[in-house]
């Protein structure tokens, strides 16, 4: 049973229920008691992850990390297309959080934020800062439950997360991609968050795992075990509000085994959802269990979401993704594709 009100989204079933608040993004799943942790959900992600615009030009210039290699000459959908794609999901869905690459890469995505608000699916997504007017970012707190600025340098993110902070978008992150290369700058942001009034109402530093792939796959090197461990111990002694994205599950388990706080901050962490919580599909509207995934063994080809007839046997429990699925968690849900 799914019922949704302008607060709450809640599902239950005799193995699956989750509670969803609209307005804070807190979310709480469990399966037949409270005590039980589903391994995936039957029926449905509960969240996705849809890339709307691949146009790019970073900050001013293409990023040497990119995994997608994205360009100024990258493409776009538009609202029809994603009218016909949101039919084809399951009504599961809380948050989609979509991928772009400059704020104006896609014409239609204030059109389709505004069919997500009609539909009652929250919108979220991350942003690079560069041409971040007052008027856009008055725009983002009123359509999206949040917002993140991915680190390119210094004074374009920390002044994007002081205009969204101050016009009240409580959760504004900072997204930085994470390897040897970065890891000094990492620290200074650390510290940034003590000393920067402009980031003094900011939610949290979400730190991405390097993906070797694109750009990014002969440029920059993992971050070993032993600094990944310093990192956490600085952001845990300074206070300052930190995250990892799923792919780093592992890692940050490893870096708190011997913390007193070790069962208090697992319950913070979740490894990866790929294809077991989540869904991803790409500015053509092909599914891949993420989008890391795409295009890699396996998965040359997507699924085409726009052409489905029926979600749950052509996509979410078909015998493709099962065979993903279950080597994921046979995998204890580390990334079967990257060393992270």
């Amino acid at each position: 049973m799914l019922v949704k009100t302008e607060k709450f989204i809640y599902f239950r079933s005799e193995n699956y229920n989750f509670n969803f608040d609209r307005k804070t993004g807190f979310f709480m799943r469990w399966g037949k008691t409270v005590d039980d942790d589903p391994s995936y959900s039957p029926v449905g992600p509960e969240i996705a992850d849809i890339e709307i615009a691949t146009s790019c030009s970073g900050v001013g210039k293409v990023c040497d990390f990119c995994y997608k290699k994205n360009n100024p000459n990258g493409t776009y959908m538009t609202l029809e297309t994603f009218k016909v794609l949101f039919s084809k999901l399951p009504p599961t869905i809380t948050q989609i959080a979509f991928g772009i690459g400059n704020i104006d890469s896609g014409p239609d995505m204030w059109k389709i934020f505004d069919f997500c608000r009609e539909q009652k699916v929250v919108p979220n997504l991350t942003i690079n800062g560069a041409g971040l007017t007052d008027e856009i970012a008055q725009k983002l707190v009123e359509n999206c439950g949040a917002t993140a600025v991915s680190y390119y340098d210094k004074e374009t993110t920390f002044n994007a997360v002081k205009k969204l902070t101050d016009l009240g978008l409580k959760q504004t992150n900072i997204h930085f991609m994470l390897c040897t290369e970065r890891y000094e700058t990492a620290l200074s942001v650390l510290n940034d968050y003590k000393t920067d009034d402009r980031l003094k109402n900011l939610n949290a530093i979400v730190f991405l795992s390097l993906k070797k792939k694109g750009r990014a796959e002969n440029r920059y090197t993992q971050l070993s075990q032993e600094l990944f461990n310093n990192l956490v111990k600085t952001a845990l002694e300074t206070k300052t509000p930190f995250g990892f994205d799923s792919c780093t599950y592992h890692k940050f388990i490893d870096s708190i085994s011997e913390s007193e706080n070790k069962k208090q901050l697992e319950m913070y962490a979740e490894p990866c959802e790929s294809g077991l919580f989540s869904f991803y599909a790409n500015v053509n509207g092909d599914f891949f269990p993420c989008s890391f995934a795409e295009k890699v063994d396996g998965w040359e080809n997507g699924i085409s979401v726009l052409k489905l007839k029926n979600f749950d046997k052509e996509l979410w429990n078909s015998e493709r993704l099962t065979e993903w699925r279950n080597h994921l968690l046979e995998c204890n849900r580390r990334c079967p594709l990257y060393e992270i």
